[in-house]
């Protein structure tokens, strides 16, 4: 007679843990890196949009942002220490509500769709950018071939829009082909990114501070309502009314509010706490204030530094999306030096904005 056997039940319980990317644990490090890649590309550009949309008192409402983003980031490390997962929808949903944290999801969910191809371009039309710049100094020395300079019309250039997606959609590729491997390959991606990065800032900042104490540069007007002189886009409706200097406060919040786009990229924080190493919370901890002192010295210092040093009637029209390369130019130095630092700061931002990419994915 044929026997039987019977398998024990087993009182274990069975999980599924759902994560975009394979799980895996990073080190505090490559945590901040992977942040520090969205949030660091911001150096390059909301110092020349702020002093755009509110005048030259821009530096000092950009370091009030980086402040400020220490108090979100502690709220950010809170709800994740907290709530499972925390972050955004935890946070709004405790102040406000449900629907109100459903709709905040949304908007982040969207900025995330959009942060990897506005960033994948910006940083395909820098590197094209600098293509078509040492492409017109080969043309002025004559060093291009005569096939690239006949016609009459200059030297041949390659075309802004269709070279950054390209760029931008190679680029992509490389950084999901990362991810499907797992966070410990892309987050070294990233950390690799970010020591390239500090290397840049450390020789920025030690020349522009040494340039602006040989000059005599001096510092941005203070940020009250006197100095605050809005464009008409930054007023939106409120253009023809007195409302944004009349009312001190209602300006400088006004202000405030333009500069906010310097601490775009808070949210990733939340995002990769569940990857990080044991002990979480500690670790958790330790990228943040990695995260703070680094994103307060590169973006704040330098919007500081480039409206010192820069020429007023340069640096919003012509260096507003990249004030880092003009900082980089009109730095005291040779103007050999100079230009290789500029191709070095220009290669530094197509990596960042590249990992841009690598953060929305993540």
């Amino acid at each position: 007679m044929p026997q039987t056997f019977s398998v024990p039940q087993s009182n274990r319980v069975k999980l599924v843990v759902a994560s975009s990317v394979m799980l895996t644990f990073i080190s505090f490090w490559r945590a901040a890196a992977v942040v520090l890649n969205d949030l660091g590309s911001s150096a390059f550009y909301a110092g020349g949009i702020a002093e755009e949309a509110v005048g030259k008192a821009a530096p000092w409402f950009i370091l009030g942002v980086m402040l400020f983003s220490f108090a979100v980031r502690a709220v950010y490390v809170e709800s994740c220490s907290m709530f499972t997962r925390g972050g955004v929808y935890r946070v709004v949903k405790e102040a406000l509500g449900g629907t109100f944290a459903k709709l905040s999801v949304s908007a982040l969910m969207f900025d995330y769709i959009l942060t990897g191809p506005i960033s994948g371009v910006s940083a395909g039309q820098y590197i094209t950018g600098l293509l078509n710049e040492l492409i017109d100094v080969g043309a002025a020395h004559r060093w291009l071939p005569v096939a690239m300079v006949s016609g009459g019309h200059g030297p041949w250039h390659f075309p802004v829009n269709g070279t950054s997606a390209v760029f931008c959609a190679a680029v992509t590729l490389y950084y999901w082909w990362q991810n499907i491997k797992g966070i410990e390959e892309s987050s070294d991606k990233a950390l690799e990114v970010m020591k390239i990065t500090t290397i840049m800032v450390v020789l920025l900042l030690g020349w522009g501070i040494w340039s602006a104490f040989k000059v005599g540069a001096k510092f941005p007007p203070l940020p009250i309502p006197s100095n605050l002189h809005f464009s008409r886009d930054a007023l939106g409706f409120l253009y023809g009314t007195k409302l944004a200097t009349s009312l001190g406060l209602f300006g400088i919040l006004m202000a405030f509010g333009h500069s906010i786009l310097a601490m775009s990229g808070e949210e990733t924080l939340a995002q990769v706490n569940r990857e990080i190493e044991h002990p979480k919370l500690r670790n958790l901890k330790r990228a943040a204030i990695v995260i703070a002192i680094y994103s307060f010295v590169f973006t704040g210092i330098v919007s500081l530094l480039a409206v010192m040093l820069i020429p007023d009637s340069v640096r919003v029209p012509v260096y507003r999306d990249n004030l880092i390369a003009g900082l980089a130019m009109y730095a005291v130095g040779p103007l050999t030096l100079r230009i290789i630092f500029r191709i070095f700061v220009v290669i530094v931002g197509f990596l960042i904005l590249s990992g841009a990419i690598n953060t929305s994915i993540i």
